[in-house]
């Protein structure tokens, strides 16, 4: 018999009654029922429930043991009495007596509960990590990423995509965040940058006749830290040659659909798929219709523009029509059959968006054809009517308006969109929604600055080409999209741009010269020189994507190792200052600047 183990935790069932077997693990729950222990032993596959009882010479030996000590157990498998089975358990059926153990690596005391949930804070878990991870919830999330990753591998390759590895230590690019920057020991003065995104190489495998590229890749970007966003992540990246937009969607809705269908039932209850072909948005339906450009699907209520209500001379409400005078817009989200609501509904969104620095939420609640509420004194008859036309409007419906300049408004109705969906409790759940937002803009100005720059990847290639950048720069559209789930953005691509008079022409736009152009950009930009097909890609967020599917609000959830929200690693103590000696290897002095003088009390 093997050493430490003939089966694993999760293997044993009824029909191996009589067995001698051999387990490894660790102790997940000791209790003492007068005189007969009861093991519960857990490894990565499964949990085991183990018998010492009184007449066993083991007894004395395994009582003294901690929980998470690491144990060999010798045994024979017995059926569990009837009546005490335990359904939860694919091993519920028996257990195993023992009849020797041996301790293979004792246990301290545990700062915090692995086998039963605890309110342990986030920081004792991150520096305790190892710990963390035994936890059934989190051992099953990092399962549930390995196994994800294994399902997206072997759908890209039956798709003919080949996998490549791209450099880690690379050139800074200007993707949209702060690079991390690697001092170069060799090149006194100069530093590399971990890679954003690999864009730039899996663009020159395209000039380099690969075709079909893909890779589970590393990304960096030096940003604040939020649930849903890490310092370093890791994204599904790809590029395909010779394609248009549409072959980028129907190649991703089978990798990225097919996997989120193989694990739609993980958290319980298997979920509906949208399926292919998935439907498209355009940036500019987006940002009307849901006031966001990652819309939740799973929400059914809509927005609408009724600026042209409030502007009818015949209405009078002065505290819409002074900012749509400078420029403002009114946005109208309906809200279905609330009629019997209390009042404390309406006050409580009332309140709600004060707090998010709105003056409020103003409402109409239409009772038969008449509009009733704080606002409907201000809309007479007739253009109460034509509001309820516009908004498809009956009675027993509210309609609540956002009036403001119009990003600002598209925002605000959006958060108020969701808001209202889930105080109504409307929400279609047991669903992934997968939408395409296309057609985004090329560029946007800056409002601090009055400035032209790239509004997503200044990769893209303008749709149109060469004579769209010779008309208004802010009404190109770029063939750029992102791919959305549950209101989340999963995804980022582009149909790229391949030629470089148009890459020039595209960067001088957004103040970026030829000379910075060929020292940021220099290879890529001669590469094109030697021709240069037709591409396009997009990056697919696996850290996001399991989120999803666990369920789970924070990427820190899904994770093996990773650093708290002020990117500290607690459990191995980084970042950490470096000595003199690797400052002097590396041609630095630490400038830190003078103390603060602290003001006397």
């Amino acid at each position: 018999m093997h050493k430490y183990r003939s089966h694993t935790c999760g293997a044993l069932r009824a029909s191996d009654e009589g067995q001698t077997v051999k387990l490894s693990g660790w102790i997940a729950r000791m209790r003492d029922h007068g005189g007969v222990l009861f093991v519960d032993l857990r490894d990565t596959y499964g949990v085991t429930q183990c018998v010492v009882d009184q007449d066993s010479a083991a007894l004395k030996q395994v009582e003294q043991w901690r929980v998470e000590s690491v144990i060999t157990i010798n045994g024979k498998v017995k059926k569990r009495a009837d009546g005490t089975a335990n359904s939860k358990l694919p091993t519920g059926e028996i257990e195993v007596y023992i009849a020797s153990a041996e301790l293979q690596s004792g246990a301290e005391v545990i700062p915090f509960q692995i086998a039963e949930p605890d309110q342990t804070g986030e920081d004792i878990r991150l520096k305790y990590r190892y710990l963390d991870l035994r936890r059934d919830g989190m051992h099953s999330r990092v399962r549930l990423r390995n196994d994800m990753i294994a399902s997206i591998r072997r759908r890209m390759w039956d798709q003919g995509f080949q996998e490549f590895n791209t450099p880690i230590l690379a050139a800074s690019s200007p993707e949209g965040a702060r690079d991390y920057l690697v001092p170069s020991r060799l090149h006194p003065g100069k530093f590399y940058a971990l890679p954003q995104a690999p864009q730039q190489f899996k663009q020159l495998l395209m000039v380099s006749g690969f075709d079909r590229y893909f890779q589970i890749a590393p990304c960096f970007r030096d940003e604040d830290g939020r649930a849903d966003r890490l310092a370093e992540f890791y994204q599904l990246d790809v590029e395909m040659s010779f394609i248009e937009q549409s072959d980028i969607f129907s190649t991703m809705e089978q990798v990225v659909g097919g996997m989120f269908d193989e694990f739609s039932g993980w958290t319980g209850e298997k979920k509906s798929v949208t399926a292919a072909p998935w439907p498209h948005l355009t940036w500019e339906e987006a940002m009307m219709t849901y006031g966001s450009d990652k819309p939740d699907l799973r929400n059914p209520l809509v927005i609408c523009d009724v600026t042209e209500i409030f502007k009818r001379d015949d209405v009078t409400f002065n505290a819409f029509k002074s900012v749509i005078g400078a420029g403002g817009v009114v946005r109208a989200i309906r809200a279905p059959q609330v009629g019997d609501k209390p009042r404390s509904f309406f006050d409580k969104l009332n309140d709600w968006a004060r707090g998010e620095g709105a003056p409020g939420l103003g409402y109409v609640l239409v009772e038969g054809v008449e509009g009733k509420g704080p606002i409907a004194k201000f809309i007479p008859a007739e253009a109460q009517a034509e509001l309820n036309k516009l908004a498809g409007l009956e009675s027993g419906d509210a309609i609540f308006f956002v009036c403001d300049k119009p990003a600002k408004a598209a925002s605000m109705a959006g958060k108020a969109r969701d808001k209202i969906c889930d105080d109504m409790g409307i929400r279609q759940l047991g669903q992934f929604k997968f939408c395409w937002i296309v057609d985004f803009p090329m560029y946007e100005m800056s409002e601090k600055t009055g400035l032209i720059d790239f509004s997503h990847n200044p990769f893209s290639m303008p749709q149109g080409g060469m004579d769209a950048l010779n008309g208004d720069v802010l009404q190109v559209k770029a063939f750029q999209y992102d791919c959305v789930c549950n209101g989340f953005e999963v995804c980022s691509g582009g149909i790229r741009n391949h030629r470089p008079d148009i890459m020039e022409k595209a960067f001088a736009l957004a103040g970026y010269s030829r000379e910075v152009l060929e020292k940021k950009f220099g290879g890529m930009l001669s590469a094109f020189q030697y021709g240069a097909p037709p591409h396009g890609g997009c990056a697919f967020g696996i850290d996001r994507m399991v989120m999803i599917l666990a369920d789970e609000p924070n990427l820190r959830e899904v994770y093996a190792f990773v650093m708290n929200g002020a990117y500290e690693d607690q459990m191995m103590g980084s970042p950490s200052d470096a000595s003199p000696e690797q400052l002097k290897d590396l041609h630095i002095k630490i400038d830190l600047g003078k103390p603060k003088i602290q003001a006397a009390s």
